[in-house]
């Protein structure tokens, strides 16, 4: 087990290489978004409205929030949102997507 004392002043990124270890909880998260979203998307129920802009209403002030599907699209490596939507209505292309961007995919 690796010891490193609180008075050490070393990065993150040099205890991750002493521990031959790697950064997995971004992924963890990624994982699970998608596979949430992907849920959400074969529904046809509020949730799939709101997760694709289709209800009616005013957008606060303020710089856009970057939403949920252009983070997936873009850990996945889709060049498109309709590409991601279909895969989302494919379970299996859809769990095959997640698990090479899992093994591949960035943060």
């Amino acid at each position: 087990m690796l010891r490193i004392s609180w008075t050490e002043k070393k990065s993150n990124e040099s205890v991750l290489i002493e521990a031959n270890s790697r950064r997995s909880l971004i992924k963890t998260i990624r994982k699970r978004q998608a596979t949430f979203l992907g849920h959400v998307m074969r529904r046809e129920k509020l949730e799939n409205l709101i997760t694709t802009g289709k209800l009616d209403g005013k957008r606060g002030r303020g710089k856009q929030r970057e939403k949920m599907m252009d983070g997936i699209k873009r850990w996945l490596g889709s060049r498109s949102s309709t590409e991601t939507m279909t895969a989302m209505g494919h379970r299996e292309l859809w769990r095959n997507m997640i698990a090479d961007a899992s093994k591949h995919g960035t943060g």
